[in-house]
This record gives C-alpha cells, sequence and structure tokens, in this order.
C-alpha cells in the first residue's frame, strides 16, 4: 500500500551556520559595538546573552533572518522566558523542536480521520505514517495537513508507492 510519513527534522548543521553567520555580524554592526551579546548551540538548545531587551529583540531578528537564508523555518525555534544573568544582561533559551510532540499528532491523527479522507493514520514515535489505497489520497492528505495551519513546520518524506 502507499504510504508516506510526517516528520519535523531540523538540520542542527545548519542552525550551527546560521549562528556564525549571526556572531560575525554582531561582531561587525555598529549598534553591537562594546555590547556583550553572544548566542551558542549545545545540542537542540540556543543560548541567547544579551545586554538588555532591545539588544534581545534585535537577537531575535538576526536569528529567524539567519535561519531563513538557510532555509530553516523560524517556526522550529522555541522562544523560552527570558532571564536575569550576571550584571544587566538577559539571557534566554531557544529550543529547536525536533519530532512532533505527541499531542500535536493526535491534533493531526484526530483531523485526518475527521476528514473522511481514505487513509490510515499511525503515530511511530515523533513520526506520523499515514498510509492508503491510492496515491491521490496520499496527495489529498497533505494538502489537508499543509492546510491546518500547524505553527511547527512539517515535511512530508518516505513517499512509497
Amino acid at each position: 500500500m502507499p504510504s508516506f510519513d510526517i516528520v519535523s527534522e531540523t538540520d542542527l548543521n545548519e542552525v550551527d551556520n546560521a549562528v556564525s553567520g549571526m556572531m560575525r555580524e554582531i561582531g561587525t554592526r555598529y549598534d553591537f559595538k562594546g555590547a556583550n551579546c553572544s548566542i551558542e548551540r549545545k545540542e537542540a538548545v540556543l543560548t541567547i546573552l544579551a545586554d538588555d531587551d532591545l539588544k534581545l529583540r534585535q537577537m531575535h531578528d538576526l536569528l529567524s533572518t539567519y535561519l531563513t537564508r538557510r532555509k530553516i523555518d523560524p517556526g522550529v525555534c522555541d522562544l523560552g522566558k527570558p532571564e536575569k544573568a550576571s550584571g544587566n544582561s538577559i539571557r534566554q533559551e531557544v529550543t529547536i523542536k525536533q519530532g512532533i510532540a505527541q499531542d500535536l499528532a493526535k491534533k493531526i491523527v484526530k483531523e485526518l480521520k475527521g476528514s473522511k479522507l481514505k487513509v490510515q493514520v499511525a503515530i511511530q514515535g515523533d513520526t506520523l505514517r499515514v498510509t492508503g489505497k491510492k496515491r491521490d489520497d496520499l496527495q489529498e492528505a497533505i494538502a489537508f495537513v499543509k492546510d491546518m495551519k500547524i505553527e511547527q513546520p512539517l515535511q512530508y518524506e518516505n513517499f512509497r508507492d
């Protein structure tokens, strides 16, 4: 039977490239001269350190710009709550979403089953496997999920006939 997988994966090497480009720009921009601003990645968590709220917002804009340049949807970033760090600086944790969360997977399954499409959906860890009798049904399922307006970027891969 034809099938495909719905996944949400982010290439962390491209995130590294975006972070290094962002650090280069922070080092050369006039409005960041003398500021103690930095960003670093450990696993799937980015730590942003900024002097004040204005610089933190500017770093958010830079991050989304550089992620977009590297063909990564800025929706993969889950911004944590800003917290005070040493001195007057602000630290914020940004988590890179990997995989589909259980509650989002259940929502997608419920919507697909309620859509009267002739497909079966199975949750397999952090991916969803969609199977159907015809290739056209699977293409309709992809279009349906794209129209759901989910904020997390999804990829459709492993399409088999």
